[in-house]
């Protein structure tokens, strides 16, 4: 009895502590018998708590969903997982994993969902680390997980078969709703995403991954542990089609489903309910912790079908903002933004197929086409020459509610539809015709509030045409004055880019169109004082980075042109290239060539997930004399002489085969004050040791990374060590120029002079190395550069973990 009411005593006390988190969560093992109740805010909560299963508010109020989600993310829970989100539970809901091995879930009286395992043997049930809740029998053997009941999210290593699909909620569908499953042909499966017609067979495929085709075996799509998105098949699961790949993706897609630990990195692959799946990490970003975008199937919202209901998708400027347009005979969806058809306005058919084509006319939505299934399709004509006719081809057929005209490959074609169910978009080389009523009111027939409507516009006309009359002439008189002006800004603006063409400028991209190849700018590759940087790729495939710079000082459009002409005009193997700009309103970007291997910092200061990255010492003194040149050729051999001003490993650049580039020069005159000014004094993290130390006792080798274990060349490392304590002389007399950097680091310079010591270090020397060991142990971790044992007059031993300085010339 004293063990019992101690374990149950220890219970309660887990339960108080746990109730500032606002629920009682429960161990991962579940047992027969278990219970969660939605009045209570339970949970089942996987072993490091990274998951929780239970019952979380749904969107109608006082409501309640049975799910999954991340338990340790902070801000509103993002549901990777639900039994019943279409229909929603009260407060009195109860799950239950009855003696019977049953999940059940009931509401009152009524039972909403189970898992049908009665009978199958199940011992016990485990919410696992992998976002998997799993029902076991006794020889661990799996009798039912929610891995294979998904529902709008796949999670890494979780498994999409042939016979799988993920769904949007009902609650939030457009008029209908979106799967992303796998699309069997007669010789080959596709990964698909469809929009789908409610009580209908009817449905629209708008998005589709690679063909597999004629394979044997299993077919199964995956998102793996490193952020690849993909279909794996094949009798051994050999074969596989990357739909994303990871840049950091060095293995291989599996199909593997039974992983129940953590994956390193927190991703999920969406279905949203826009109908358009994205992949998401949670990273940090500005020093705050959130979903980041890294890929979504579809860029442009408008290739989406059902978007706008029966409506017309419309992009803003951006393009990759969309509205909601109807044309005549469709309606706003009331609370929607989407449109839905009137069909009291479309022509029936008499028992002789037969109709009164007076009673109708043909309204003409130009520049438009239409997503539409073969089932719609009444006819195809290919013999129509003229647009008019592919219009008149509907209004004959009493079947037929709009028509759609175009050209493929210069042959003109006409599809006349008998529905419109899959919406609209944009299309210059395409003509979307609708049958309305003939009256013009676009009302049916037999309501008298179409008359009323139509003598309210009769007379609000007559107001109207005078009206605009005079507004028309003031309006010209304003347009003769403004001529002169915008004429010759516009030629202006014609010469200076035909002299930027000339002279071989960096390219000048639309907003527009770097928001496109950087699939609105998702793809995040890091974050500068200038700015941030994000992956793109041009119309050839190349890879770019593109910057997008902030507090850029108020430069006219000319001035911003002729700087980023100077900077691109500068070319040398160890500078990072510009290859174009966008100076477009109040945006500033700029676009350079993308480099492989990331910034230096990534790789001598390797955070603990790459914590694998090493530099060998012949790559690691190529990058030093590298560097030292590209930065020597911008300050002293380029006609435009340019001071760095931020020089940093973050700024320094890697390509494929290590060589360095310098990156960001020339943009402190882009930007503000703040970023501009000439630095004069030495800066650094206070508690840099020098290592004159270990120079002066005779082994230097040890300033060397203690990763690389020794092997370094002995006599570069004493050169390297030597520039570099000269480079920071408190004299700036003493200090050398870049040139004279390069010929020492390269050994044109053979004999290097011991440098004096800086007064910095003396005065950190003075403080006493204890303290300075201290204040350094508190900043730096175990992945640190190098470590130096010093020895002071007072023969006391203190080691120092040394991290790099940003000191920098005055």
């Amino acid at each position: 009895m004293a063990s019992s009411s101690s374990s149950s005593s220890s219970w309660i006390l887990l339960c108080l502590c746990l109730a500032s988190f606002g629920a009682c969560m429960v161990a991962s093992h579940v047992g027969l018998g278990s219970r969660l109740l939605a009045s209570e805010d339970q949970t089942w909560v996987s072993d490091n708590g990274t998951f929780a299963f239970g019952f979380t508010p749904a969107e109608v109020r006082d409501q309640f969903e049975l799910a999954i989600w991340f338990a340790e993310l902070p801000g509103d829970r993002t549901i990777v997982w639900s039994a019943n989100r279409n229909s929603p539970v009260t407060n009195n809901a109860i799950l239950e994993l009855d003696t019977t091995g049953n999940l059940v879930l009931i509401d009152g009286d009524t039972t909403v969902w189970m898992s049908n395992t009665s009978g199958a043997s199940v011992e016990y049930a485990v919410m696992s680390e992998s976002g998997n809740f799993i029902l076991y029998s006794t020889p661990n053997y799996t009798v039912w997980q929610s891995f294979s009941h998904p529902t709008d999210t796949l999670l890494p290593n979780q498994p999409l078969t042939v016979s799988l699909e993920l769904t949007t909620s009902n609650s939030a569908s457009q008029g209908g709703y979106y799967t992303l499953n796998m699309l069997q042909q007669p010789n080959s499966l596709t990964l698909a995403l469809t929009y789908n017609l409610p009580e209908s067979f009817t449905n629209y495929s708008y998005w589709q991954a690679p063909d597999i085709s004629n394979v044997t075996g299993d077919v199964v799509a995956v998102l793996d542990d490193a952020g690849s998105f993909g279909i794996v098949y094949g009798e051994f699961s050999d074969g596989a089609v990357y739909v994303y790949k990871n840049d950091n993706d060095i293995g291989g897609l599996s199909a593997t489903s039974n992983m129940t630990t953590r994956s390193a990195v927190l991703r999920r692959l969406s279905l949203e309910t826009n109908g358009n799946i994205r992949l998401y990490r949670w990273d940090d970003v500005n020093g705050s912790r959130q979903w980041v975008p890294e890929w979504a199937a579809v860029s442009n919202p408008c290739d989406i079908a059902g978007i706008c209901g029966n409506g017309v998708c419309n992009l803003d400027r951006s393009e990759t903002n969309a509205s909601c347009s109807c044309f005549p005979g469709t309606s706003k969806i009331e609370g929607r933004s989407q449109c839905s058809e009137n069909s009291l306005l479309i022509g029936k058919c008499d028992s002789q197929h037969k109709y009164s084509t007076s009673e109708f006319r043909i309204s003409t939505v130009q520049q438009t086409n239409y997503y539409y299934s073969y089932f719609s399709v009444i006819a195809n004509y290919n013999d129509i020459a003229t647009v008019s006719k592919c219009g008149d081809a509907c209004l004959s057929d009493c079947q037929c509610v709009a028509s759609v005209y175009g050209l493929d490959d210069g042959t003109p074609y006409c599809w006349v539809l008998r529905s419109l169910d899959f919406g609209g978009f944009e299309d210059a080389d395409s003509t979307l015709f609708v049958k309305v009523r003939s009256n013009g009111s676009n009302t049916p027939e037999g309501n008298s509030g179409g008359s009323l409507e139509g003598s309210k516009n009769a007379r609000e006309k007559d107001l109207v045409i005078p009206i605009v009359l005079s507004m028309t002439v003031l309006i010209g008189l304003l347009c003769l004055l403004l001529y002169y002006n915008i004429h010759r800004r516009r030629a202006l603006k014609r010469a200076l880019e035909s002299s930027l063409i000339l002279s071989g400028a960096p390219l000048n991209f639309s907003y527009r169109e770097l928001q496109t190849r950087t699939w609105n700018f998702s793809q995040l590759l890091g974050t500068g004082g200038f700015g941030n940087v994000y992956k793109g790729s041009l119309a050839d495939g190349t890879l770019v980075a593109v910057k997008k710079l902030d507090r850029v000082l108020p430069h006219g459009e000319k001035e911003f042109i002729t700087e980023v002409n100077t900077i691109g005009s500068m070319h040398h193997m160890n500078l990072v290239r510009l290859c174009g700009y966008c100076s477009e309103g109040s945006q500033r970007l700029l676009v350079y060539e993308f480099m492989k291997n990331g910034s230096l910092d990534k790789w001598i200061f390797p955070s603990y997930n790459c914590r694998d990255r090493l530099l060998d010492w012949p790559t690691r003194f190529h990058i030093a004399v590298a560097t030292a040149q590209g930065i020597a050729y911008f300050h002293e051999q380029c006609r435009d002489r340019i001071i760095h001003c931020d020089i940093k490993p973050e700024n320094i650049l890697l390509d494929e085969n290590f060589c360095p580039k310098v990156s960001d020069f020339g943009l402190a005159k882009l930007m503000g004050r703040e970023h501009s000014h000439v630095v004069t004094m030495v800066r650094g993290t206070r508690g840099y040791l020098a290592p004159e130390w270990e120079m002066t006792n005779g082994t230097p080798i040890k300033v060397a990374d203690r990763r690389l274990q020794g092997a370094a060349e002995e006599e570069e490392l004493v050169r390297a060590l030597k520039v570099a304590f000269w480079c920071i002389q408190d004299e700036v007399s003493t200090r050398p120029s870049m040139g004279e950097v390069v010929k020492m680091l390269e050994g044109s310079i053979v004999h290097i002079n011991m440098p004096p010591m800086p007064q910095t270090v003396l005065e950190l020397i003075e403080e006493g190395l204890d303290q300075v060991y201290k204040a350094i142990k508190t900043q730096f971790n175990q992945f640190s550069s190098f470590t130096i044992n010093s020895t002071i007059n007072s023969h006391r031993s203190s080691q120092a973990t040394c991290s790099y300085s940003t000191m920098s010339p005055r």
